[in-house]
C-alpha cells in the first residue's frame, strides 16, 4: 500500500503523519493496546522520534509528554526491567536499585531486542515479548497526555496520564 502524507492537529501544533499500512512492529502494539481494550490509535509520522526531543519536535508537544521506555538489566538474576520517564528526566540508577533490590546495568541492543521484541529508540511501554516489572516516573502522572513509542522510530500513540498504571501495570515511583 502507498503511503500518503497528512497533517493532524495535536495541542496546537501539527504532526506530519503517514497515512498507510502500520509496520509490523508498530502494527504489534497496536495489537496490544487493542487486546487490553484500549482505544489509543498508534501512528506514523514522516519525522523521526528516537529521542525524546525529536519526538516532542515532530509531534508539536513538550519534552515532558513524551514517555521514554527505557531497559535495564539486573545484573545478579540477569533479568529485565522496564523503565517509563519523562522525557526530561535521567534515571537516578541508586533510586532505582533500592526499588528493584539488586544491581542494574544498561544492557546492550542485542539484549534489548532479545527481551522485548523491539529495538532502541521504538521500545513501546507494553507489548513486549514477555511481562517486564516495570516503573513508572511519577512525573508523568503530571502531564495530562503522553506520547509513548510504538514499536518503531517514527511509530507513537498518545494516551491520558490517569490510564498509564493501568495500561502498563507498573509501579509508580520518583526516578530523579
Amino acid at each position: 500500500m502507498e503511503s500518503k502524507s497528512t497533517e493532524s492537529e495535536v495541542e496546537g501544533g501539527s504532526m506530519r503523519r503517514i497515512i498507510g499500512e502500520l509496520k509490523k512492529s508498530a502494527q504489534c502494539v497496536q495489537d496490544a493496546l487493542t487486546a487490553k481494550n484500549m482505544k489509543f490509535e498508534v501512528v506514523q509520522l514522516s519525522d523521526c522520534t528516537r529521542t525524546a526531543d525529536d519526538a516532542a519536535k515532530a509531534i508539536g508537544c513538550s519534552t515532558a509528554q513524551i514517555m521514554k521506555s527505557l531497559v535495564f538489566q539486573t545484573k545478579q538474576s540477569k533479568q529485565p526491567i522496564l523503565v517509563l520517564a519523562s522525557g526530561t528526566n535521567q534515571v537516578n540508577v541508586k533510586a532505582l536499585k533500592s526499588e528493584v533490590g539488586e544491581n542494574l546495568s544498561k544492557p546492550d541492543a542485542k539484549y534489548v531486542k532479545e527481551t522485548t521484541g523491539f529495538s532502541i529508540g521504538g521500545i513501546p511501554p507494553i507489548g513486549h515479548l514477555q511481562k517486564l516489572p516495570t516503573y513508572i516516573d511519577a512525573d508523568l502522572l503530571k502531564q495530562k497526555t503522553l506520547w509513548a513509542a510504538a514499536g518503531t522510530p517514527n511509530a507513537v500513540f498518545s494516551l491520558e496520564s490517569c490510564e498509564l498504571e493501568q495500561l502498563t501495570e507498573g509501579k509508580v515511583m520518583s526516578i530523579k
